[in-house]
């Protein structure tokens, strides 16, 4: 996803302590839109908000070309901020290790993927050192609990997206391009092939939606499914894998379809809204007035704000 720069305001008066973001990610991905988006956010609202990351990272260079403050993540510079009056918000595994290496009094983690903790003594008990987790979605939480995590140190806070414009043409059926095999892109293409449709995959999703009728996101485990939400933010129609996560962003036969991972089901959900233009357009706006209703950026921004001062 790709975001879009903001003048900051001059900060007001906070009374939260400084919020320093932590993220090792080499690539600007789900997780890294969303540390930069929160980390915008909450400069707007007058808070000390700091982020650490990789040198040379692309989530360094958002922020750098935003003007918002960045710094260098590194093991002794976490330590340094763990000292003072912080709160350590670390968006990452790795920066969930580093922040708990350093000792941080106030540890808040993400936890965006959907597969479970691992057992071992040292995950044990680096998940042990958190004071609160914000799970991206209920069935993360679900997975946090099962895992031993008590229930009262886990919250849900769901992704959040800027709203697109709706598309200016309305021809492409969109996939995303990605290397992940749980993508299932040999999917997507194998339900073209079935239904006789063409498919376009991108990698630039904003881009690829300011051409698109549709939105075909396939998945075989998803902690939320943002991209989902950005197409439904801009009125694109949205077939969808029906798999727990993304049943609690699209509402089936309301907000998009939820289709079965596989071709047949996947190739005739696309064929009836290419045939039903109408069906089609009920399900973008329905989508479009939900992501305005629970998956803005600014809600995000305000529940995540919540959570700190819970603390």
């Amino acid at each position: 996803m790709s975001g879009t720069p903001h003048a900051h305001p001059k900060p007001g008066k906070s009374a939260l302590p400084r919020i320093v973001h932590l993220d090792s990610g080499r690539e600007m991905r789900g997780g890294q839109w969303q540390a930069l988006g929160l980390h915008e956010g909450l400069l707007a609202l007058g808070v000390d908000s700091l982020l650490l990351a990789p040198r040379g990272s692309p989530l360094e260079w958002a922020a750098r070309e935003r003007s918002m403050p960045v710094a260098t993540l590194c093991l002794r510079r976490v330590w340094l901020e763990s000292r003072r009056n912080t709160i350590l918000h670390a968006h990452d595994a790795a920066s969930h290790t580093m922040a708990a290496l350093s000792g941080a009094r106030r540890l808040v983690v993400s936890r965006r993927v959907v597969f479970p903790p691992k057992q071992g003594l040292l995950s044990r008990w680096k998940y042990a050192r958190a004071t609160l987790f914000l799970a991206v979605s209920a069935v993360v939480r679900e997975e946090l609990v099962r895992a031993g995590i008590p229930p009262e140190r886990i919250r849900v806070v769901y992704d959040g997206v800027e709203p697109l414009p709706p598309p200016l043409e309305h021809c492409d059926i969109v996939a995303l391009e990605s290397g992940d095999p749980g993508k299932c892109n040999a999917l997507a293409r194998a339900a073209a092939a079935m239904g006789g449709f063409p498919v376009s995959f991108s990698r630039d999703l904003p881009k690829a939606f300011r051409a698109a009728k549709l939105f075909l996101y396939l998945s075989r485990a998803e902690g939320l499914g943002s991209a989902a939400l950005l197409a439904m933010s801009a009125g694109i129609p949205v077939v969808v894998s029906r798999i727990p996560a993304l049943a609690e962003v699209v509402e089936d036969g309301k907000t998009g379809l939820l289709v079965d991972n596989e071709a047949s089901a996947v190739a005739a959900a696309v064929n009836l809204l290419l045939r039903d233009g109408a069906l089609a357009g009920r399900l973008g706006q329905a989508g479009r007035a939900s992501v305005e209703a629970h998956f803005r950026m600014d809600r995000m921004v305000e529940n995540t704000l919540a959570a700190y001062q819970s603390l």
